[in-house]
């Protein structure tokens, strides 16, 4: 607690404890002696004027009446946003109850009486009515900040030397003010001109908060002067088309065509997107000369879902550029005023900002604030104050602005990029404005917004009214003004024409059709030396000098080493090792790897253990960092407990880090469904709509193993049922040997696409679930696996992928089947059916076909592979499908339902054939 905070409090109980205080300090509470100990510590008003880094309070001694003085000059610091002038439509309501006279023991008649300015003033003493206005003039106006209490003395004692005495610093040129105009010009013409040749069309008008686009320049400039050279911009729809144009350059010719009904993808082998989801980069020069970089990620109408794509191609590309790759490198998220509220992904995201691994440096964050979502007012949308009030979550500034004061706009993002150059922290820029039109442009507001749409209907321009500002203060002349306006409209009017006439010649050509996406099935060898195996197994499994190993780790260490390296026999290789030697080889070629995910340093189910923890001194070790001198970079963190925000941002670094190994692990492979918005609208489409390649793995582990609904099911069926043009390759590798050549041949294929991959969790300690070394020095991931040992008379196959075969072999064995051969789907998707073709005509005395599978009949691939089987059956041969029983839920809690249908499921196969007395005897013969 601070004295300012208890001001607002009971003055007369505070009084009397203060008293109390100072006969005694041990008569009063400890919290309020602490806060009585601040005051007394604070130094005596000085003979010069101090600085605001270091607020003077009131001088030991003092009359209270001059120490309540200090503590308004607080109150205002804190809460003089709430009195400020930031709403275009609506008024002030009023003197807020934090800033009344009483609530700091002060009445009307003392506003002429003079007080200690305590430092606020070029004087040491003033009336109090001049303190008031002094205070009102820099945080009541149309900028306003809310910056008290953030944690960081340093910053707030920049903020306030900012806002009280270097205010002239962020005075604008005579040139800038024609810029922000000119700004003001291309953005309000544009939208009209849409508006009048696109009548009806959506397209998400700025509208009523036309500032954003001086303010996204202001923005740029001011980073690409303290030396960033590389902006990624995320944003919905709302002024979207306006900032491609207007800030990236994209031609307003190519903006207009695609606004034609025969408007094409850019590709045919893409579906494309609508013309307000995608993306775009300029390689340009910034308004001071600088060259930068600047690109704007295509996103879906899942708002706020970009946030976490945008850090991650940030995060990749600062690493890349290595030292003061933050420095270089920095994101601009823009907001609408009901998505930031309402999206949890932004938590998720900002959560990320701090921790090693994710951090980026800090964020501008740009809010349009349009006052209503859709057809929500605030008060029905968020039980905030502000929408940004998020950032109070991370001691992050906001800078609260009126969309109709302009240059307070662009100081206010000033301030926000120097803050963030400066403290590294994420700083919100809340402009506030209102919508021009509906949600898009076919809506009727006034449906449900009367009041408010009378109000905005009779509102003048934000470019006419600054336009007129300019005039009147003869920084511009009318004609002048007019005849830019007038060029503008006459230069847009040109690009439509040889727009139409373009678009006439390509009605012409007939509609291509979308083709497939390419997948091979041509195996590359992804087989490694064993001699490097081996080198790099000693790596691995060596303790640094001094380091203190917990005893089971070192057990298992020493085991990993004698599955490569000796003494013979060697050990089988096991999941956990297998996966480390894929890592180890890919970086000792100098490929860099990186793993995030919940608790992957370890490994959910302790099979990994990339780090090793220091029992004595709790130091982390990386083997695979410790490899040789130019291997590839290894990283693997912990990631906050979040699916969302992770994948997306793991999803935006493997965009901008094409080359690297990028996975992202489930801690379970339900979980993903967290992140259901990552992999529907970002990961299994982005190719197709906005012609985006990327290798992103993901980890998911599965298997039916008693564990109860939740931690049994990764939805295979649901990554099946988005599987398309080859968009996704979906395996479920069943042995370690297999694991091994898929994540190499993931990053040795020259034609990216994201991988999917169902891990096993028992699987990782089965006895038989094992690999040779041989297995991993040639050969490469096989994506149907044949019946290792089949019977010598197969009239029956059983084809399953996954966890399920290891049951099924132990059943085969049990029961003593000898007609039935077992093949594996390694690769579900794309699927090879002409191998599968091959191994089915390769038994010739075939008569049924089975596809089993632990998952219930509704889950799982069962469904996807009937379709793909069906047409691959050999002539006369039967098709069932075994599973257990269609579900609601993934899979039962109880352990004993669980073996119980295990037993009805081999049943139904082992039972399907049962031999007569006719082939019993045949046998004995």
């Amino acid at each position: 607690m601070s004295l300012s905070d208890a001001a607002f409090g009971n003055m007369e109980l505070i009084e009397e404890l203060f008293a109390l205080y100072q006969k005694d300090p041990q008569l009063v509470d400890p919290s309020w002696r602490h806060v009585f100990e601040d005051l007394d510590r604070q130094p005596p008003l000085p003979a010069k004027k101090p600085s605001v880094l270091s607020p003077v309070a009131p001088a030991s001694g003092s009359s209270e009446t001059d120490q309540r003085i200090h503590e308004l000059i607080q109150g205002y610091r804190t809460y003089g946003h709430l009195l400020s002038r930031v709403n275009p439509i609506y008024p002030v309501p009023g003197l807020p109850w934090q800033l009344k006279l009483e609530n700091f023991g002060l009445q009307e008649s003392d506003l002429n009486r003079d007080f200690p300015a305590y430092g606020f003033l070029e004087t040491a003493r003033a009336p109090l009515k001049d303190i008031i206005e002094a205070l009102k003039s820099i945080y009541c106006g149309t900028l306003s900040v809310e910056y008290m209490g953030l944690g960081n003395p340093e910053l707030q004692g920049w903020i306030e030397e900012k806002m009280e005495k270097n205010r002239a610093d962020t005075d604008l040129s005579m040139e800038q003010k024609k810029e922000i105009l000119q700004d003001l010009n291309r953005s309000e013409l544009f939208e009209k001109f849409l508006h009048t040749k696109y009548t009806g069309q959506k397209r998400f008008s700025i509208e009523g908060a036309e500032t954003l686009i001086p303010m996204m320049r202001a923005t740029i400039d001011k980073g690409a002067e303290l030396g960033v050279t590389e902006f990624v911009l995320g944003m919905a729809h709302r002024g979207r088309l306006n900032v491609l144009s207007n800030i990236l350059e994209k031609p307003y010719a190519v903006i207009f065509s695609e606004f034609d009904e025969n408007h094409l993808p850019d590709s045919v082998d893409q579906s494309g997107d609508v013309k307000y989801h995608k993306g775009y980069f300029s390689d340009t020069i910034s308004s001071h000369g600088h060259k930068i970089l600047v690109s704007l990620t295509p996103n879906p109408s899942h708002l706020e879902a970009v946030d976490p794509v945008v850090e991650g191609q940030v995060f990749a590309r600062q690493k890349a550029l290595g030292e003061k790759g933050k420095e270089k490198v920095m994101a601009i998220l823009v907001h609408g005023d009901a998505a930031l509220a309402g999206q949890g992904i932004v938590y998720e995201t900002i959560q990320m900002g701090g921790l090693q691994g994710y951090g980026t440096g800090g964020t501008v964050h740009l809010v349009i604030n349009n006052q209503i979502g859709f057809t929500t007012v605030p008060k029905d949308s968020r039980s905030t104050t502000y929408c940004t009030d998020i950032a109070k979550a991370f001691n992050a500034p906001v800078f609260h602005v009126n969309a109709e004061d302009p240059e307070s706009c662009v100081r206010a993002v000033y301030l926000a990029v120097e803050i963030r150059h400066r403290f590294a922290c994420d700083v919100f820029v809340d402009l506030i404005g209102y919508r021009k039109y509906g949600h898009n442009e076919t809506d009727e507001p006034a449906f449900t917004q009367p009041k408010k749409y009378q109000i905005i209907s009779k509102k003048q321009s934000i470019r006419e009214i600054y336009r007129e500002q300019l005039i009147s203060q003869g920084i511009l002349e009318k004609n002048i003004a007019e005849e830019l306006e007038t060029e503008f409209r006459n230069s847009l009017q040109e690009e439509l024409k040889g727009i139409k006439e373009t678009d006439k010649k390509k009605i012409e050509n007939e509609l291509p059709d979308i083709l497939p996406g390419k997948f091979s099935f041509n195996h590359i060898q992804t087989g490694v030396p064993l001699g490097v195996l081996q080198e790099i197994a000693v790596k691995i499994s060596t303790v640094p000098e001094g380091f203190s190993l917990h005893p089971t780790l070192e057990r298992v260490v020493k085991e990993r080493l004698s599955m490569i390296k000796g003494p013979e026999p060697l050990k089988p290789i096991d999941w956990g090792m297998a996966e480390m030697l894929a890592y180890g080889s890919l970086l000792w070629d100098g490929v860099s790897v990186r793993l995030s995910g919940q608790d992957s340093c370890r490994g959910t189910f302790s099979h990994r253990h990339a780090m090793w923890m220091d029992q004595k001194l709790e130091v982390p070790y990386y083997p695979l960092m410790n490899l040789k001198q130019g291997q590839g970079s290894f990283e693997v963190y912990n990631s906050p407990l979040s699916e969302f925000g992770v994948l997306g941002f793991e999803f935006g670094y493997s965009l901008a880090m094409p080359d690297a190994l990028v996975i992202w692990e489930a801690q379970f492979g339900d979980f993903c469904n967290g992140a259901q918005v990552i992999i529907d609208q970002f990961i299994s489409t982005a190719e197709q709509k906005w012609g985006q390649q990327f290798g992103l793995v993901m980890l998911l582990p599965h298997g039916y193993e008693g564990q109860g609904p939740e931690h049994s099911s990764g939805r295979m069926e649901r990554f099946l049922s988005l599987a398309g043009q080859s968009n996704l390759c979906i395996a479920n590798p069943s042995t370690p040997a297999q694991l091994f050549h898929l994540l190499r041949r993931q990053q040795m294929q020259k034609v990216k696409k994201p991988l999917i991959v169902f891990t096993p969790k028992a699987l990782l300690r089965h006895p038989e679930c094992v690999s040779h070394p041989q297995d991993l020095t040639m050969g490469s991931f096989q994506e149907i696996l044949d019946d290792p040992s089949p019977p010598d008379f197969v009239r029956r196959i059983a084809i399953c992928s996954g966890h399920i075969y290891y049951d099924l072999i132990a059943e085969r064995k049990r029961v003593g089947s000898d007609d039935l051969a077992i093949l594996r789907v390694e690769q579900l998707y794309p699927f090879d059916s002409e191998r599968m073709k091959e191994l089915l005509n390769k038994y010739r005395s075939l008569e049924s076909v089975y596809w089993i599978q632990e998952e219930p009949a509704n889950m799982g691939a069962g469904q996807f592979m009937t379709l793909e089987l069906f047409n691959l059956l050999p002539n006369n041969a039967t098709y069932k499908y075994i599973a257990r029983p269609r579900s609601a839920s993934p899979a039962v809690g109880s352990y004993v339902m669980h073996k119980k249908q295990l037993k009805d499921l081999l049943a139904s196969l082992f039972g399907e054939h049962k031999p007569s007395i006719f082939d019993i005897a045949a046998k004995k013969k």
